[in-house]
């Protein structure tokens, strides 16, 4: 039995084309296997080549082709810096009618294979869509500031207003609406959130100043433009079916977003407050939402909703972030990113056949015309108005290129488009060049223009040698496990916050909140959480420095020992997430590496130091190595900071050379006048030292490592002196420096805490 169906489309002009699809009935899904076609003998040996009418082997085998062949150009074209998506479309292209055709076609030998084929893709699609629904944060919206709200909804509409008026000019039909032009209007100018999220995430901007204001002006042109689109449907259902059909849909329309939103929603927020705060939500919780997903695509066909909006909704709806939506992501982004949008994009390339531009028509020449004139304003205006807001100019050429990406959501709604006949042929081929050439020179031009680093070196340098001792000192202490939170505070408490110099801390716990309570006053938390890629993380953090004009940042080091010396934990991704800040730091750092013995907590300080300098708490001894250079220079002036506490007893110690080798004239003047004053203080211990060589110093500083509960060290990264020589070779952590990494060893205890500086 085979099911025929047929339909036209309008081409824009008074001529229609018809297609007809026929399909068999009952379909053939599982084949009898390999071995037993293999094994076919007379009349059967036809079997073998008829494997490709079975739908399951044929998908199968569609699927491999199309992902060996997708990775086979991807592994050429990445050198170009092309995204993968480009590499999908010409995989599909070339699988597509464009090269093969008929019967010698894999894809297109018959009806049957391209519509499995479609409706896997689709499937991955609707997945793709409620994905990109979960991961957005509509409460972004209202803290985005007038300035992003602008520009988000300017790049929608003035392009828009200008292809309308470019499509007027070039036609001189009256009746916009039926002619679809209006809606094409509006997807050429629309801003599309998760081509703009992909496109950032490719690049590594994220977490860039940049990448923030792309998706925050992309979230709201993405609102905007599907406002515009329901609109815009609802006028042509008015103009074809009546004004009653539109009010119907309305009513409809509101009945699923009521559901959705007053009804689901609040099932979703019952189901994250039944889940233990810090704990995974239950796997039923999970199935019950996905399942929901599934039935709304049902239920938004009985409602008369527009298809593409409802599994959107569904993921809008849904609390962003842990433990409902991030579980979500992290469940079906594998394998909706790893296996159905290849498929699914690739499927879009096997529609594209540039052969129909040999004849193409008044409209989609018109079309294509409105469409270079769209991209071209919404490029000017979305470079004009973050340029008149002061952003420089190379930045705000590559936030108008961000915002003139195309990607896999056009290419759905120009597939979309072309499948249902709303437009032909040769318009679909015009429009996916567009797409294709945005798609190809947006990443390259952006990563050229941006760069997120460069700033680094135009923020104004602060550091701790910069702040007068009754200054507030801004600090930032970062904190990936409980067990740095001690650690951090530990330091904090030594650095000897008072009313008069006060300490204003950025962290990612919550626990220093009760630092702050214990030191009213003196001490100023503010609390951040960054959920970011480890090879972004430092980016986080480097915004963050430059948001809050830090002075100081404090980093665990990524190695922590149990008390008899063993190896508790050791983390990469924060040595790297360390070295990668150490590369280019935004403002002086610290690597913090833990000891076993913690400062004392004293609580009210300013009180205590006047009336009991040393009440309920022991004096905390702190050694300061002093070799000279930058990073020995800012580890003094935060060792001189911490002196001033009275429970703090400090010694300087300088190791000098016996040979009286020194470094340059500007470097030893500098190291004379600030040991003047170390001197001059007889609140600390000076310490003067000569050794020959590293043995010596290894030596000496083993004989008095039992003495101290803290040292502070320069980094002193790669500098060869005499008081050093002979200790590099046994150097494993050079990002801490050879001296700190003698103090951090096990053969030393591992008793004392050790805080390596490195100047800005």
């Amino acid at each position: 039995m085979a099911y025929s169906n047929s339909g036209s489309y309008t081409t824009g002009n008074s001529t229609k084309s018809e297609a007809q699809v026929c399909l068999k009935f009952p379909p053939k899904v599982s084949s009898p296997g390999l071995m037993a076609l293999w094994s076919a003998t007379g009349q059967n040996k036809g079997k073998l080549r008829m494997l490709m009418e079975y739908s399951g082997p044929r998908l199968q085998i569609q699927m491999v082709v199309t992902f060996v062949l997708t990775q086979a150009i991807h592994s050429v074209l990445k050198h170009l810096r092309l995204p993968i998506f480009i590499s999908q479309i010409l995989a599909g292209m070339i699988l597509g009618p464009m090269v093969f055709k008929g019967k010698s076609s894999l894809i297109t030998s018959s009806d049957q294979s391209v519509a499995v084929l479609g409706t896997v893709g689709a499937i991955g699609y609707m997945f793709f869509l409620f994905l990109s629904g979960v991961k957005m944060d509509v409460g972004m919206t209202f803290r985005s500031g007038k300035k992003v709200i602008c520009i988000g909804v300017l790049t929608v509409v003035v392009p828009l207003m200008a292809c309308l008026i470019t499509a007027k000019s070039l036609s001189q039909e009256s009746q916009f609406f039926t002619n679809k032009r209006v809606f094409l209007a509006v997807t050429y100018s629309a801003t599309s959130f998760p081509v703009i999220h992909c496109l950032l995430s490719e690049l590594k901007l994220l977490n860039s100043e940049l990448g923030r204001l792309g998706l925050s002006a992309a979230l709201i042109g993405e609102i905007v433009a599907l406002f515009l689109l329901t609109i815009c449907q609802w006028v042509v259902d008015g103009l074809e079916n009546g004004w009653k059909v539109v009010v119907s849909n309305f009513g409809f329309f509101t009945v699923y977003f009521v559901i959705v939103v007053f009804w689901f929603r609040p099932v979703m927020k019952w189901m994250v407050r039944k889940t233990p705060e810090g704990g995974q939500i239950k796997n039923s919780y999970l199935y019950i939402v996905i399942g929901a997903f599934l039935v709304s695509h049902k239920l938004a066909e009985l409602l008369k909703v527009y298809i593409v909006f409802a599994p959107f909704l569904v993921g809008l709806a849904v609390p962003d972030g842990p433990p409902l939506g991030s579980a979500l992501v992290e469940k079906l982004e594998p394998i909706v990113q790893g296996l159905f949008m290849p498929l699914f994009v690739t499927t879009c390339g096997m529609r594209i056949d540039f052969s129909y531009l040999k004849n193409y028509g008044s409209f989609a020449k018109d079309q294509v015309i409105s469409a270079v004139v769209t991209n071209f304003v919404k490029f000017g205006v979305s470079f004009l108005l973050p340029f008149l807001w002061n952003i420089p100019i190379r930045d705000s050429l590559a936030f108008a290129f961000i915002m003139l990406n195309k990607g896999i959501v056009e290419m759905a709604a120009y597939s979309f488009m072309n499948d249902t006949l709303v437009i032909s042929q040769d318009m679909f081929a015009f429009v996916t060049i567009i797409v294709i050439l945005l798609a190809s020179i947006v990443p390259i031009l952006v990563k050229t223009l941006y760069d997120p680093s460069s700033k680094h070196v135009r923020y104004l340098k602060k550091s701790i040698m910069d702040c007068k001792l009754n200054d507030e000192l801004r600090i930032i202490g970062c904190i990936h496990v409980p067990a740095n939170v001690n650690s951090i505070i530990d330091i904090l408490n030594a650095s000897c916050p008072t009313r008069q110099s006060p300490i204003a801390l950025s962290n990612v716990v919550l626990a220093f909140n009760r630092f702050e309570r214990d030191n009213w006053g003196a001490v100023s938390v503010k609390s951040f959480t960054a959920v970011s890629p480890p090879n972004l993380m430092h980016e986080d953090i480097c915004n963050l420095v430059m948001d809050q004009f830090t002075s100081f940042l404090i980093l665990p080091f990524h190695r922590r020992r149990h008390v008899d010396g063993s190896i508790e934990s050791e983390d990469q991704t924060v040595r790297r997430l360390n070295f990668n800040i150490l590369q280019k730091p935004p403002c002086s750092v610290g690597i913090l590496v833990e000891g076993q013995r913690h400062v004392k907590c004293i609580n009210s300080r300013d009180h205590m130091h006047d009336q009991y300098p040393l009440a309920n708490s022991s004096t905390y001894t702190i050694a300061m190595i002093f070799m000279g250079g930058k990073d020995d220079w800012e580890a003094l002036a935060l060792a001189k900071r911490m002196s001033r506490d009275r429970s703090v007893k400090l010694t300087v110690i300088q190791f000098k050379a016996v040979d009286g080798f020194q470094d340059d004239d500007g470097d030893r003047m500098m190291d004379k006048q600030l040991l003047r004053n170390v001197k001059e203080n007889t609140s600390i211990t000076y310490i003067e030292k000569e050794v020959k060589d590293g043995p010596e110093t290894l030596t000496y500083l083993r004989s008095i490592v039992d003495d101290y509960k803290l040292f502070i060290v320069g980094r002193r990264y790669k500098r060869e002196d005499p008081q050093t020589v002979g200790l590099h070779e046994w150097s494993e952590f050079q990002d801490i420096g050879i001296i700190g990494e003698l103090l951090s060893s096990p053969d030393f205890g591992g008793k004392h805490s050790v805080l390596i500086v490195r100047h800005q």
